[in-house]
């Protein structure tokens, strides 16, 4: 495979109107416990009304991306129906596509998506229906805002096989990433996996490139890669342990940095990414959102983060004696909900939240339709969607009390779920 050594020339119009974005999307994301344990991890909730994969797909939208695929595995009805409810505005009048596809045996009658690179192998007769030039591939969990269309410019004007988003990261959080050995011109040498002594990047001896799992090829050079792999035994079908490796070897391959394309507002200082994969980098995450100057601007009226918005009534405080006042302070609070007597510090409500009298919740990151009873005290927790706390519970007071009756984190944070409430009123 020669590498491609004549750059082509930028198209006059934006690439990402060619362009297909197709969002990997059907990972369990087992390290967020029980909070997957109905859903897949791009469909967990986020920010007080969004789900994680709203931002994949916000970006591609905004960046002017208007055919788009889903490939979902893993207990995607919850995911399935969300897109459903929030994405379905997408018309073929537009040349617009919109395009949920599950692992549905299409290849073999025994075969579901046997890994990240056989989810697009299985569909391309339908991205080839499309036509697109290129292929925007995205990993459907994790939160940023980005320009695809800068990316893609790069990714001609390079006359790369492939470009890969990357992150600039300190070399000892490297280790748990895909990190890429570049030269000065960000040609990548070598991709490794979760290397034990990361490569610095050129001219830096603090940080290494990691790979943010996002991909631009161009669309024939794509299918061609994935029709070769999936003829060659032993392969396991993934795109960091099979494809990237491949073409690094026997082809062209960028580095893309994301504060080349990282989309901000102007109060947010630096590049945001986040994989909100644990308990803990999942309630951080959402916590941050409750400063008065988050590091991540969601009130960007520039770069949207579109999602299914329920028809709810607005947020309502009530009570006003002493020791029964509805409030919150330093707090975002969702439409639907009713703070009923009760004091918020530091919590994010999302839609159709009730607490009730005399509770105090603090440090709290609370999903959809939770029922906190009277006198509870709630702190440093995550309450997953439903759940019905009762009357006077504790929480976060008591580490070794809270790590029998919950999931208790490392750094103290309690999963609550309504199987664990349960087992407590048993």
């Amino acid at each position: 495979m020669p590498p491609k050594d004549s750059p082509k020339p930028t198209s006059s119009g934006p690439l990402s109107r060619h362009a297909m974005a197709y969002v990997l999307a059907g990972g369990r994301g087992s390290r967020l416990l029980e909070l997957t344990d109905r859903r897949a991890k791009p469909a967990v909730f986020f920010g007080g009304k969004s789900r994680i994969i709203d931002f994949a797909l916000s970006n591609a939208l905004n960046s002017g991306i208007r055919r788009i695929g889903i490939a979902t595995q893993y207990k995607a009805h919850s995911l399935i129906r969300h897109l459903q409810r929030g994405w379905n505005f997408f018309r073929i009048e537009r040349n617009e596509s919109f395009d949920v596809l599950p692992a549905s045996q299409r290849v073999s009658e025994t075969a579901w998506y046997e890994g990240t690179a056989d989810a697009v192998y299985q569909n391309i007769d339908i991205i080839e229906s499309y036509a697109p030039t290129h292929i925007v591939l995205l990993a459907g969990d994790h939160i940023y805002k980005m320009d695809y269309e800068a990316m893609l410019q790069q990714h001609v004007n390079s006359g790369a096989d492939v470009t890969i988003g990357c992150l600039e990261v300190p070399i000892e959080d490297a280790k748990g990433f895909g990190v890429m050995h570049v030269d000065e011109n960000d040609r990548i040498l070598s991709f490794l996996e979760k290397p034990a002594n990361p490569p610095p990047m050129p001219g830096r001896t603090d940080v290494s490139l990691a790979s943010m799992g996002i991909y631009v090829f161009e669309t024939n050079f794509l299918f061609e890669q994935l029709k070769r792999d999936a003829a060659e035994p032993g392969s396991s079908r993934d795109f960091g342990k099979d494809i990237i490796p491949y073409i690094v070897k026997h082809g062209k391959a960028v580095a893309h940095h994301f504060a080349k394309s990282c989309v901000r507002s102007s109060i947010e200082a630096a590049p945001y990414w986040r994989d909100v994969g644990t308990v803990d980098a999942y309630w951080e995450a959402n916590i941050d959102l409750t400063e008065v100057i988050p590091d991540l601007n969601l009130y960007d009226e520039s770069w949207p983060i579109w999602t299914y918005g329920e028809i709810t009534p607005p947020a309502k405080f009530v009570h006003d004696v002493e020791g029964r006042r509805g409030s919150a302070v330093t707090s975002l609070i969702s439409g639907g909900c009713i703070i009923s007597g009760a004091s918020l510090k530091r919590s994010l409500m999302f839609t159709g939240v009730r607490v009730n009298s005399f509770s105090h919740v603090e440090n709290a990151v609370v999903l959809p339709y939770v029922e906190v009873g009277r006198n509870v005290q709630l702190k440093n927790a995550v309450i997953d969607r439903g759940v019905k706390i009762p009357e006077g519970l504790v929480v976060g007071e008591d580490p070794e009390l809270d790590a029998k009756r919950f999931r208790r984190t490392e750094k103290g944070i309690c999963l609550i779920t309504q199987a664990m409430i349960d087992r407590l009123q048993a």
